[in-house]
Order: structure tokens, then sequence, then C-alpha cells
């Protein structure tokens, strides 16, 4: 019983120092919130190039440079130029991976759009928006990890992801649909904000999944060690990065916020 618990402490500790900084940076907003997105954006992409490509060492930190750069100038310039420049950093890192291009060029442009999509939405919906985002995405991983350990059953995804069960997938969609219900009272939004945010858990699931997927075929354990207890930023945001990429798609077919 106790192995299931033995990360818990680092993990609790770093996630209450990303916790803060995360606030932080969200609540002054503008070029404090965007450069924060950008480092992470940038640092996401290194830790893509060393598990694909362990050799590609200075590609690894060319590549997370140029997209730090793109991510910081993309919510100053105009949309006919943002959009390329959004996909400038996958081109060029596919003819500087020896292996693994095809997922580094696709997973590079998803990191990008997520980070775009955080930034505009932190930017033309303000504060509250950006909060319901974090906090659907935050109790989807909460919810899960406590309630797959203490709760058990069939896994998920064995063979990509052998820790999650269907217990904890569930579990992060009540808790989403919670806090949809919640803001829907809070805001002038309408009661299917708690629809949306289970489809907004479920992309911040699919976010995990796809990264367990690269972890697995690329044979580490984590994305990285930056973070004690969590591993990488990708194993950290890599719900943020499902969640933010779906709200960019299904926010041009409802509208939003949704209800408005």
């Amino acid at each position: 019983m106790s192995a299931n618990w033995d990360d818990l402490k680092p993990r609790v500790l770093s996630g209450i120092a990303m916790i803060a900084v995360g606030l932080i940076a969200v609540w002054l907003g503008g070029l404090v919130f965007q450069l924060l997105i950008a480092v992470i954006t940038g640092l996401m992409v290194w830790e893509l190039v060393r598990m694909l490509d362990p050799a590609r060492k200075t590609e690894a930190l060319i590549l997370a440079g140029i997209t730090a750069l793109v991510s910081m100038l993309a919510m100053h310039l105009p949309p006919a130029v943002t959009l390329p420049l959004l996909l400038a950093p996958s081109m060029v890192g596919l003819g500087r991976m020896g292996r693994g291009g095809v997922t580094y060029g696709v997973f590079t442009a998803l990191i990008l759009l997520a980070g775009f999509g955080m930034m505009s939405l932190r930017g033309e919906f303000g504060l509250v928006w950006m909060l319901w985002l974090v906090l659907v995405v935050v109790v989807t991983d909460v919810a899960g990890y406590f309630a797959g350990r203490m709760i058990g059953g069939p896994k998920f995804w064995p063979r990509v992801s052998p820790k999650k069960t269907w217990s904890g997938t569930v579990a992060g969609w009540i808790a989403a649909a919670i806090v949809g219900v919640i803001f829907a009272q809070w805001t002038i939004a309408g009661t299917g904000l708690a629809g949306v945010s289970i489809a907004v858990s479920m992309a911040s699931q699919l976010g995990d999944i796809a990264e367990s997927a690269i972890k697995r075929r690329a044979g580490v354990k984590d994305s990285s060690t930056l973070i004690p207890g969590h591993g990488g930023l990708l194993d950290r945001f890599d719900g943020m990065l499902g969640a933010s990429v779906f709200l960019v798609i299904a926010g041009q077919i409802i509208g939003f916020p949704p209800g408005v």
C-alpha cells in the first residue's frame, strides 16, 4: 500500500510551488504570463527532442529557444504572420531530427498551439476563464490520482499507461463537471458549461495518454527530471496541452464562453 504513496510528498511540495508560480502569472497576465508560457513551451520542446533523439543535444537547445521566441512573438503580430510562425519550429526541427521527426513535428505544433491558446484565453477572456481551464485540468489530474490509488480497478490502457485506471478516469470527469457547475453559477455561462468541462477533461486525459505513448516508445519513465515528484514539464503539462488545443478548436464551434 505504501508504494502507492511514496511519491506523494515531493509531488505535493513541487505541486504547491508550481501552483504558486502559475497563479501569480495568471493573476498578473500580460507579459508576465506570456513569458511564463514561452519558457514552458520552450522547455517542453527541449524535453521532447531529448526523448525522441537523445543524441541531438545542441538541436534540442536551439529548437527550444526558437519555440520560446515564437511563443513570445505570437501574441504581438498580425494573425497572417502568427499562423505560419507557430508552425515554423516544427518545420525547422524536421530536418534536424535523426529519428522521431514526424512525432516531433506534430507534437511541437500542438505545444505551440496550446501555448497560443492559453495566452489568447487569458488576454481576451480574462482571469476567470483562465482559472476555469486550469482548475478543470488540475481537478482531473488530482481526482484521477487519488481515485486510482484508493479505488483501483480495471486499467484504462495498461500497455501505454499502466497506472491509469477507469476509476481515476471517471473521477476526473466528475470533478471537472463539478467545476463546470460552479463556474456556471458564478458567471453568466449556461449549465452546458458542465458538459464542456467534461469534454475539456477528456481532452486533458488524451494529452496525458499521448505523452505517455511517446515516453513508452522512447523507453523513458519521465520526460525529464526538472520537477521533483512530477518528472518533466511535459509530464506535468501534458493535460493542459490537450485541453488547450481542444478549447482552441471547440471554441470555434460552440463559441466561447459557452452559453454567453
